[in-house]
């Protein structure tokens, strides 16, 4: 690894903190020691370049030394973080996942190999014959390059295998000569928003913060103990730290950014969240596995308007929607025909205003709800919900009626049980009040769950996690 300019980078900053992981300080000799550790049992077990290694864990030392170990012997990576083994499994074969790596809660290791293309095989396949490897991985092994397979949430349909170039995301962050900020890692490794933290922080020398809970309680804590100085999140954790007024008991004097993203943010949340942390800078992010993380500049502290693009990403707004064309994109989905045009641009489905330089997201046009003929986009709604008494969370949605074509249906979590109707009530008479008749909800429920997902987003579909 001793010509990659990744590790190079990394030795130069010597005893300096890298990673916090259970209270314990992990230096970059540290790290790097583990990564020549990682390299000499992958070779030692016969992991070739270019076969796929799925790893299975949190945010941990082994976890991010592992990453960067496959990354430099030109391994396909796979992280994941699922429970559920029916996922799991179905993820490994999309993949077509030759070696797991699991991590148990002490960073302990544990490499099981799988057979090419199963996991395993199930009574009517033939062991003879294994299924080929999507041919999109050929592509990465030709180019001799590192592999990287981000599963989507599923936040808005079937959960999709992305292929990107791990070598190019790396050098990405060659010429990016960021301030060395001690981060909080929120979003976790099989999020692309996660690998973007780790990578983002390593490269520019910072310090990564990891926690065993994501609690507002636990987040604040951490942030006093170990004078975090940025944390990304995202805009359903912030309002439940807003809810929870954790930040009101621990010195928060060291957050000095706080970069949101992944969802909507609500016009309300933003703003009672400036109010909370007045001293704090904070920042929309924009991103996408296919494309990349986007460098964005936020008009104002409590605006949702922002800027996005930047050197190797091109954007342009047709018929409302933002396209980007990036120099990063991923080189397809493993299940899925491609989203780029003949051109490399994708339409990336999110409807934006426009006001200069600056845009600002409004929804998802596959969300939009059309009632006779007006266009009604959920986040609106929900902006107006969310400032009702007793309304932890809500999700709107639209529902199919034959003669208005669609309903409006409001799902709100409460704080406090409560009488039905009565909430029904309340919420329909705020909505009377901001809204225009056709987007006042026609039916309130009350979620028999938590309406937010294990990835700190809201959920917008029945059984999303």
């Amino acid at each position: 690894m001793s010509d990659n300019w990744f590790h190079d980078r990394l030795a130069g900053y010597g005893d300096r903190c890298a990673i916090v992981w259970r209270e314990r300080e992990f230096s970059y000799v540290d790290l790097l020691r583990r990564v020549e550790q990682w390299q000499n049992a992958l070779a030692e077990r016969g992991i070739e370049p270019g076969q796929c290694v799925a790893l299975s864990g949190g945010f941990s030392p082994g976890t991010a030394t592992l990453l960067t170990a496959l990354a430099a012997n030109r391994n396909i990576a796979v992280p994941l973080t699922t429970k559920v083994r029916a996922e799991r499994d179905r993820a490994l074969k999309i993949a077509a996942v030759r070696w797991v790596v699991d991590f148990d809660r002490n960073d302990e290791w544990k490499l099981t190999p799988l057979q090419k293309g199963t996991v395993p095989f199930s009574s009517d396949e033939n062991r003879d014959s294994p299924p080929a490897d999507p041919p999109l991985l050929d592509e990465i092994r030709k180019n001799n390059e590192a592999g990287l397979i981000v599963f989507s949430s599923g936040s808005t349909g079937e959960v999709k295998a992305s292929l990107l170039s791990f070598t190019r995301l790396l050098n990405g962050y060659r010429d990016r000569r960021a301030t060395p900020l001690r981060t909080l890692a929120f979003l976790m490794l099989d999020h692309v928003g996660g690998i973007n933290t780790l990578f983002h922080i390593l490269a520019g020398g910072g310090t990564i913060v990891t926690l065993a809970e994501r609690t507002p309680e636990a987040i604040c804590g951490g942030i006093e103990r170990h004078r975090v100085q940025l944390l990304p999140t995202t805009p359903t954790f912030l309002r439940m730290l807003l809810i929870s007024e954790a930040y009101k008991k621990h010195d928060l004097g060291s957050l000095e950014l706080i970069t949101y993203g992944t969802e909507p943010m609500p016009e309300a949340t933003l703003k009672a969240l400036h109010a909370a942390l007045p001293g704090v800078r904070l920042k929309q992010t924009y991103g996408l596995t296919e494309v990349g993380i986007l460098p964005t500049k936020s008009e104002r502290n409590d605006s949702l308007w922002l800027a996005v693009g930047g050197k190797g990403f091109e954007t342009k707004v047709v018929d409302g929607v933002l396209w980007i064309r990036s120099a990063t994109a991923m080189i397809g989905y493993l299940n899925a025909p491609s989203p780029f045009d003949d051109e490399g641009w994708m339409n990336t489905g999110d409807l934006v205003e426009q006001q200069g330089e600056y845009i600002r997201f409004v929804g998802r046009k596959s969300e939009i709800i059309n009632i006779g003929g007006e266009k009604v986009f959920p986040i609106e709604v929900e902006n107006v919900i969310q400032q009702v008494e007793n309304i932890k969370d809500v999700t709107v949605r639209g529902r199919s009626n034959p003669i208005t074509g669609n309903i409006v249906i409001a799902t709100v979590e409460l704080h406090e049980p409560e009488d039905a109707d009565a909430v029904e009530k309340r919420v329909r008479n705020a909505c009377r009040a901001s809204l225009a008749p056709f987007k006042v909800p026609a039916m309130v429920e009350i979620a028999e769950e938590t309406l937010c997902g294990e990835r700190f987003k809201k959920k917008r579909k029945v059984g999303e996690l």
